[in-house]
């Protein structure tokens, strides 16, 4: 499978790393994806299903580790519990963890954890690294991420409320978070929380905090999991939490106060590419769905195959193109990030951040619908798939904050493009008049000579 690389970024991947994306590739397509919906039985139906914990993932841990695809995420010269791996590697290996829904939680590479592992990694002090960052990676327990709000613009992260209140040893939490992904777990055992701790500071970038909350602390309810366009993700879920009068040690502030920013920004970045990596491989189990449908000899509609419309052709085609784009743009931020760091990728990350998602929607839209009805249930992943990679539009900021982004970083080159312009212009009059041509003014008509 390391062939498939694309070129323009093969240099850039070492011997050993493609010999992995070998390994990941076939991990993923032997075992992985066959355990799907093994996965699915298990969980089980009704309200069991959030007591539940698959015996099926500790299978596949177990093999994973032998393998050594164990913690790939953290990528090396930044992290030393890094197994080596940097963020192009890693995300090549991403894209076949996207294509099953077990895969990444068997490499101990899944979201929350992975984001929340690297805040640990980079943020967290000894003590808070002995108590949750080693169990985490050596893949024994879970945990949440709690960031959004119900009550406010969570878009605008200078908005979050979650009171945070220093009383002695204590810090004293007070205020509601919702879409805390994997709260539902009864493995989830810590909760990485983002709060205010300094509301009336001037800078409105150095008021929030972040906090380690264990799960089942005193004065915590989960008041609901969400339903994703309604599928819940049991066991896993997305909680809706209330915090009233819970207390933790003043240990548990992760870096100090006010620096709560800083931390999540370290935080999103590698995700997002991690996600748009998945969402590509998404996108390719789609496209593979959809191929399988369109040759299937039973479905003559209007007495053709599928594959014999025109416009079936077209959307494989289109599909083909788009995959392909969108992976060399998430490629093009992880080399980046590997040369330069998060920061200065930012526009590579967000331009990931907001094509990819649009780019899996279509593809897998295109499937659902050459599968007709049996397209939006679940004989197919097809449905499920769609709902998920929706949310990425949302998760990590939504499409219209990182367009406005990029949309005033560019256009601080209005100025440089105008006098670009005007010199090439002004350059073209003075050819003009040497070459004693004339150009046409607006409105006016050019006569050919005849020939």
């Amino acid at each position: 499978m390391s062939a498939k690389i694309p070129a323009i970024v093969a240099n850039h991947v070492s011997d050993e790393a493609k010999r992995m994306i070998d390994v990941v590739a076939k991990f993923v397509e032997e075992d992985c994806v066959p355990a799907d919906p093994v996965l699915e039985a298990q969980v089980g139906e009704g309200d069991a299903r959030w007591e539940s914990h698959p015996p099926i993932v500790e299978e596949l841990k177990a093999k994973a580790r032998k393998l050594g695809l164990w913690n790939m995420f953290l990528p090396k010269g930044h992290y030393a519990e890094s197994p080596g791996w940097t963020n192009l590697e890693y995300g090549i290996m991403a894209e076949w963890l996207g294509r099953s829904r077990v895969a990444s939680e068997a490499c101990n590479c899944a979201a929350p954890d992975t984001g929340n592992m690297e805040v640990l990694a980079k943020y967290g002090d000894a003590a808070q690294k002995e108590q949750w960052l080693k169990p985490l990676l050596d893949g024994k327990i879970r945990s949440a991420f709690l960031m959004t709000e119900p009550d406010v613009a969570s878009s605008d992260a200078t908005n979050i409320q979650l009171d945070i209140k220093r009383e002695g040893n204590e810090y004293v939490l007070n205020g509601q978070k919702w879409w805390s992904s994997g709260a539902g777990d009864l493995r989830c055992q810590i909760y990485i929380v983002m709060g205010k701790t300094d509301p009336g500071n001037k800078d409105p970038y150095r008021q929030q905090s972040v906090v380690l909350v264990p799960a089942g602390t005193p004065g915590i309810k989960i008041n609901r999991m969400l339903k994703v366009y309604g599928y819940d993700d049991a066991p896993h879920g997305h909680g809706h939490l209330t915090f009233t009068n819970v207390r933790v040690p003043v240990s548990n502030m992760v870096l100090g106060e006010g620096r709560g920013f800083e931390i999540i920004q370290g935080r999103l970045g590698p995700g997002r590419v991690h996600h748009a990596m998945r969402s590509i491989g998404a996108s390719e189990v789609a496209l593979d769905w959809m191929l399988m449908r369109v040759n299937d000899e039973s479905k003559k509609p209007f007495g053709k195959l599928l594959r014999e419309h025109g416009v079936i052709l077209e959307w494989i085609a289109k599909s083909r193109i788009e995959i392909d784009a969108a992976r060399l743009v998430v490629l093009n931020a992880a080399i980046k990030m590997d040369e330069q760091g998060p920061k200065a990728a930012l526009k590579e990350i967000a331009q990931a951040k907001v094509l990819v998602p649009h780019t899996a929607l279509a593809v897998i839209d295109r499937a659902i619908q050459s599968f007709g009805g049996a397209g939006v249930c679940q004989d197919t992943p097809l449905a499920g798939m769609w709902a998920g990679i929706r949310t990425l539009r949302l998760a990590d900021g939504p499409d219209e904050v990182h367009l406005q982004q990029m949309g005033r970083n560019e256009n601080k080159r209005g100025r440089e493009a105008t006098e670009r312009i005007k010199r090439q212009q002004a350059r073209t009059a003075e050819l003009m008049t040497r070459h004693g041509a004339q150009t046409a003014q607006p409105g006016s008509r050019i006569r050919h000579s005849k020939i």
